[in-house]
């Protein structure tokens, strides 16, 4: 396999026939170049496919035309948030650079910072997904999705969670399941927050008393999901059904009752919060609840664009609805009346 080598400015002069001053003027616009030798110039650059340093365009015009995203994992959510992204920025004029986190203890808690400083000088603006840190230091503008539950000094963009949380636990409740579960997402998140008092708020409407001892902390993370799950059902006596906080964990849930020979939903019933395609593709597919993930990461482009337009505009905080959809791995329980 060849590597190809990456095309400089002293390639396209010494290809148009000029020195490096005169593809540096053309480049940026300056005068000096006679017109059929600036002609001569670009159609070279354009041929050689030379681009000229993100670095170097910034310090010219205080802009790059870039957007980051900054997320801690690429997994279901950031996925369908992204492909929002995507969407919403195509045409704008604008492309798109996606950061993720590889480090590892430590230096994992800090990572959105250390980034944000090395990268000021690339991007316009920044998206977080569902960020750890709530101090930042960055000169440019920032947009935060699903935020830190002490964040909401930024600009935002979540969904009605709470109402989410509350279908979710109603349409068990709805079923006649009566000891109902709940795996908790990120402490730190608002969303996680929100969707525990929703259960909680859902449970003493329906005069159901609520029980720490049915509350387990997934952290939106698989693997302790799963340990949360495991937990739960081998309780005595079980739930009949369980919420889990997003669709990751509501999925470990489904695997943690096979490997224990309980079925979904004869034996269990589960609800997750997301929808994300991972949901539908469950066996069985799962109940959920739609929070319009990609238009979470649509959205949050347009707050973020309009911010680089515009930074004295005051922070802006959408919050984007949410519906249930009922699949099956829901239904009354065995023993219900």
């Amino acid at each position: 396999m060849s590597i190809t080598r990456r095309i400089t400015i002293a390639d396209v002069a010494a290809e148009a026939g000029v020195s490096v001053s005169t593809v540096s003027k053309v480049i940026n616009d300056r005068y000096g170049v006679a017109e059929e030798t600036s002609t001569r110039v670009r159609a070279v650059i354009a041929q050689m496919g030379f681009q000229s340093s993100l670095v170097a365009q910034s310090l010219r015009s205080s802009r790059t035309n870039v957007v980051g995203v900054f997320t801690a994992d690429i997994e279901p959510f950031s996925v369908e948030l992204l492909k929002g992204v995507a969407q919403q920025i195509r045409g704008s004029g604008y492309e798109l650079v996606v950061f993720t986190d590889c480090s590892q203890g430590d230096q994992h808690r800090d990572w959105e910072q250390r980034h944000l400083a090395r990268v000021s000088t690339l991007t316009d603006g920044t998206i977080l997904v569902t960020p750890r840190i709530t101090e930042l230091t960055s000169t440019g503008p920032i947009v935060a999705v699903d935020h830190n539950a002490r964040s909401a000094s930024l600009p935002t963009v979540d969904s009605d969670n709470l109402h989410g949380a509350v279908s979710a636990t109603e349409h068990l409740l709805g079923l006649r399941h009566r000891r109902i579960g709940f795996v908790a997402g990120r402490p730190d998140l608002a969303s996680a927050a929100l969707r525990e008092e929703g259960y909680r708020r859902a449970l003493a409407s329906a005069g159901i008393a609520f029980e720490p001892g049915l509350v387990r902390v997934g952290g939106f993370d698989p693997p302790a999901a799963a340990v949360a799950a495991h937990e739960l059902l081998t309780l005595d006596p079980r739930p009949t059904a369980i919420f889990a906080a997003n669709d990751v964990s509501a999925i470990q849930v489904v695997e943690a009752a096979r490997s224990l020979g309980l079925r979904v939903p004869e034996d269990l019933s589960v609800v997750g919060f997301d929808n994300v395609p991972e949901s539908a593709l469950c066996d069985p597919p799962l109940t959920t609840i739609d929070q319009f993930v990609q238009r979470m990461g649509s959205t949050a482009v347009r707050m973020l664009l309009e911010l680089i337009e515009d930074r004295t505009r005051p922070p802006e905080h959408v919050t984007l609805p949410t519906r249930l959809v009922v699949r099956s791995s829901t239904r009354p329980p065995v023993d219900a009346a």
